[in-house]
């Protein structure tokens, strides 16, 4: 396995606002033994736009590399970086991929991003918001190098509404954000022609991102007619990350049925990237 940390940005065109020097980097876990072109996944861990947690990344990346997939970690700005700081980093994690995808043995074609919680916020913010001019105009962003081919999204921040999760929005936007800032990153309703397939999962008992942040994603995809699988388990916690042994903090706990995502996104992947 070919394992590294890069640097996503050249020193001094990222401006750090404290946070212990903090520079956003992309950790590689590229399955090396066999050289042959394979889809690769994109992960980008919860932490309500405060941390990166560690339950949501290398034991993600772990799992996909079993199934065949190449997996990259991406250790994206938090607060107190602001939007657009968090979507420049995910674009520009995605031009890296493409850009070394020959070396990698990536298939362009078959790139997907997943995000968890706030993680899944930033993951469907590429989604819709892939083609924006801010983004293509950032230095070492090339035009549609940045979007993903599929979306899976973990009991995801979506709105900036009703059911929001005040947290990850005010991080990301800070206590002030306008009503136009707040409706741009309320993502159910950017969802467009050019938005990429989606698998989405939630738990009907999550107390801390409501249920209906992947519920109104997904009403909005099948309005566009974009193809979406989604998965409501009735127990769980938010959080759950693999919901195994393995990314239990102690207080998660652990349930084999909703651990059955893992099995579940893998197979969708395949068939929508084997179609």
């Amino acid at each position: 396995m070919l394992n590294e940390t890069i640097e996503l940005w050249e020193r001094g065109a990222y401006q750090s606002e404290g946070k212990d020097g903090f520079i956003p980097t992309l950790d590689t876990y590229i399955l090396d033994g066999i050289k042959k072109k394979r889809g690769a996944v994109l992960i980008c861990p919860g932490g309500g736009y405060e941390f990166t947690s560690e339950r949501e990344a290398e034991p993600i990346a772990m799992q996909f590399n079993a199934a065949g997939f190449h997996a990259f970690v991406l250790y994206y700005s938090v607060s107190p970086q602001k939007h657009p700081q968090p979507l420049l980093d995910l674009s520009r994690a995605m031009c890296i991929i493409r850009e070394n995808a020959k070396a990698w043995n990536v298939d362009c074609e078959k790139i997907a991003v997943c995000g968890f919680s706030a993680g899944g916020h930033l993951a469907a913010s590429l989604g819709v918001h892939w083609e924006k001019p801010y983004l293509q105009k950032a230095a070492g962003i090339k035009k549609g190098m940045n979007k993903p081919n599929a979306l899976i999204l973990c009991y995801p921040v979506i709105t900036s509404g009703e059911f929001a999760h005040r947290g990850s929005i005010e991080n990301l936007l800070g206590k002030q954000a306008n009503k136009k800032l707040l409706y741009e990153m309320s993502l159910e309703h950017q969802i467009n022609k050019k938005t990429p397939p989606a698998f989405i999962w939630h738990t009907f008992n999550d107390g801390a991102v409501p249920v209906e942040n992947s519920l109104f994603f997904a009403n909005e995809m099948r309005k566009k007619g974009i193809p979406f699988e989604l998965h409501i388990y009735q127990e769980g916690s938010h959080g759950l990350s693999l919901a195994t042994s393995e990314t239990d903090d102690g207080n998660m706990g652990v349930y084999p049925h909703i651990a059955t995502w893992v099995k579940l996104c893998i197979e969708w992947m395949e068939k929508l990237f084997n179609k």
